[in-house]
């Protein structure tokens, strides 16, 4: 592969955000909340928050946004309805400090020491630099559907990353653990990897372990790394 640049998913591929969400839930609610619960019901917003926006039923709104409207009905809904605005703001900011996959940090360094390494998330900007400083993760440079007006899997997102990269989409590696974002990233012309983690939607989820259709299928970042030489 004529690969120049790789680009990451962040949520569930580069970061745990389940456990970190769950931990934040019981830390600020309580255990009155079943937090893994509520990590999962706020993940259960995501895309359908977004494909608002994605259909034009909702302005442009970044992540944290979405998040926050999110959040707002799910407090309701489990019952504690009067959580300080404060302890809101703090939930939300949660999504900000996920803790990186135990290969994320080692396999990002190793595959930055032959290609530029990019996100290429959902995230707010704002959102995705907290994270890489909060768990030490190295990207080159941050792209963020925010940048481009369009959520995932839109096209104009992994055109507009190509094109800020200054390179073809097929010198773009696009790294993912979810079938339908590569999926999207192939159907614009970028090489695929995917990146199994069985553990992402918690234990009792099943999630493949292999993309037929990716160029590579692995099970680590350190396990890619290898297997491009890095």
């Amino acid at each position: 592969m004529d690969v120049r640049a790789l680009v990451f998913d962040v949520f569930g591929t580069v970061v745990d955000w389940r456990s970190g969400v769950a931990a934040a839930v019981a830390r600020l609610l309580g255990p009155e909340v079943d937090a893994g619960a509520f990590a999962d019901a706020w993940r259960g917003h995501y895309l359908p928050s977004m494909d608002r926006v994605r259909r034009g039923k909702r302005p442009w709104t970044g992540l944290d946004g979405l998040h926050r409207a999110s959040l707002d009905e799910l407090l309701d809904e489990f019952g504690v309805p009067a959580t300080p605005e404060d302890v809101r703001v703090e939930l939300v900011h949660a999504w900000h400090r996920l803790d990186p996959w135990p290969d994320s940090v080692e396999g990002l360094h190793r595959l930055r020491s032959r290609f530029v390494v990019a996100t290429l998330s959902n995230g707010n900007v704002s959102l995705l630099v907290d994270m890489a400083r909060h768990g030490g993760l190295p990207w080159d440079t941050v792209l963020s559907a925010e940048l481009f007006g369009h959520y995932k899997p839109d096209p104009e997102v992994y055109d507009g990353a190509a094109r800020l990269l200054d390179v073809v989409p097929g010198q773009v590696l696009m790294v993912a653990a979810h079938l339908d974002d590569l999926a999207a990233a192939r159907d614009r012309g970028m090489r695929t990897a995917y990146v199994h983690r069985p553990d992402e939607k918690g234990p009792d989820v099943a999630i493949a372990d292999h993309d037929p259709a990716a160029d590579v299928s692995v099970d680590s970042l350190v396990g890619l790394a290898e297997r491009l030489g890095c």
